[in-house]
């Protein structure tokens, strides 16, 4: 078994559940800003935020598009008038009040910290991933923390591994391993930037045309197996 020193984790769908506290921020924010919706309004602003961020992983749209663009866009599909913006800001701030785990997760994160280097390798605002992190100290357990939005990259962009890479002390590339979620982003950016990938694949999706990856697991406790 490969040895590796370097242990780089996506946040959203990895470590935490992003959907759970997306559905919550989303209702209350429509509730605060006395918008009517149904059960399934954060099923419809989730398929259109996937869409945005997409979008953003391939260059074609900048953060701040992402940001206000999404909410344009469902308010638009909903027929409501609605300032995106102010929308968005509420919106950041419940996101960021929301930490749902994934099983397993904490439990392993506090594990692997005493063998490995763990760093936090994710793309969103910072200000929320900052505030998510840094609930019940979770933040602690990792040496580095890299926020797309703080790095003028994102992942799967050579660039953002670059930035991310060059603050790591004495890093090799072959001593590292990116473990997330999804394929586009992570697992294509890892890929790009010339390191081993573990796909996260609880649901056991079918992989895509292109993109490999070292590993594939179901469940985070089958890292151990990988990372004894």
């Amino acid at each position: 078994m490969k040895q590796y020193k370097y242990l780089m984790f996506d946040v959203d769908g990895t470590l935490m559940d992003f959907k759970k506290g997306e559905a919550f921020a989303i209702q209350e924010s429509l509730r605060r800003h006395r918008i009517p919706s149904g059960p399934e309004t954060a099923q419809l602003y989730s398929r259109i935020n996937d869409g945005f961020w997409k979008r953003f992983e391939r260059g074609e749209i900048s953060r701040e598009q992402v940001l206000t663009g999404r909410f344009e866009e469902l308010f638009r599909t909903m027929g409501v008038d609605q300032d995106p913006e102010a929308f968005e800001e509420t919106y950041q701030e419940l996101l960021g009040e929301q930490v749902f785990y994934m099983e397993g997760a904490v439990e392993l994160i506090r594990e692997l910290s005493g063998r490995y280097y763990l760093c936090v390798v994710t793309n969103g605002v910072s200000r929320t991933q900052y505030s998510r992190l840094c609930r019940n100290h979770f933040d602690r357990y990792f040496r580095n923390i890299f926020v797309s939005e703080d790095t003028g990259y994102q992942k799967p962009m050579k660039g953002y591994f670059d930035y991310c890479f060059s603050r790591i002390p004495d890093f090799r590339p072959e001593e590292a391993l990116l473990i997330g979620d999804s394929l586009t982003s992570d697992i294509k950016g890892g890929c790009n930037a010339g390191i081993d990938t573990c796909w996260f694949n609880p649901e056991g999706k079918m992989g895509e045309a292109g993109i490999g990856a070292t590993y594939e697991i179901r469940r985070l406790e089958q890292l151990r197996e990988i990372c004894p």
